[in-house]
């Protein structure tokens, strides 16, 4: 983690973050969709970051930035989401810049976030979903410990596309 850093976004950085989507539109179209669309200007970015710093306080759901520490630019994102307090289990979903793409940065921040769920959100299953084709997410997937559970059929539909079947990874505390 010597390029790059994980934090909470704030609203100061909504020129980064809508930069950083929308250089990325064609990348993110097909599995981020309605992040990309919340995201098309520096306006509603700020409105973006808002809602996910009152979801971060409502413990909804938690959304970070992955910030390159000379620039201080946005080159990822990563949330924690679809949480089940009850369950105790959430899932990650997350988008990397191209120019930081198989650099084995998201890999580390997946295993960073992993340890924070774990440990300070008392979490004890994350969840990663991907496309088969995604290659880059199921390196990152299986480079972080998350092991392949099931095909999920139909799971997600992109923009103008038939509904595609998706892939669960999974992530069980460490038994100490």
């Amino acid at each position: 983690m010597e390029n790059f850093k994980i934090e909470p976004l704030i609203p100061e950085e909504a020129t980064s973050l809508c930069r950083f989507m929308v250089s990325n539109t064609e990348r993110f179209n097909r599995f981020l969709p309605i992040t990309l669309a919340q995201n098309s200007t520096p306006t509603d970015s700020e409105a973006y970051i808002n809602r996910k710093n009152w979801e971060a306080d409502e413990k909804v759901e938690f959304t970070f930035a992955i910030k390159e520490k000379i620039s201080g630019n946005i080159i990822g994102l990563i949330i924690i989401k679809d949480l089940d307090w009850d369950k105790k289990q959430g899932e990650f979903a997350y988008c990397i810049d191209k120019s930081w793409e198989s650099k084995g940065v998201m890999t580390g921040v997946v295993e960073t976030l992993s340890a924070y769920a774990f440990s300070d959100l008392q979490l004890k299953v994350l969840h990663i979903i991907v496309h088969q084709s995604n290659i880059g997410s199921l390196k990152v997937a299986q480079k972080a410990g998350f092991v392949w559970q099931m095909t999920l059929h139909n799971e997600h539909t992109p923009p103008n596309e038939l509904p595609m079947d998706m892939e669960l990874y999974e992530l069980k505390i460490p038994k100490i």
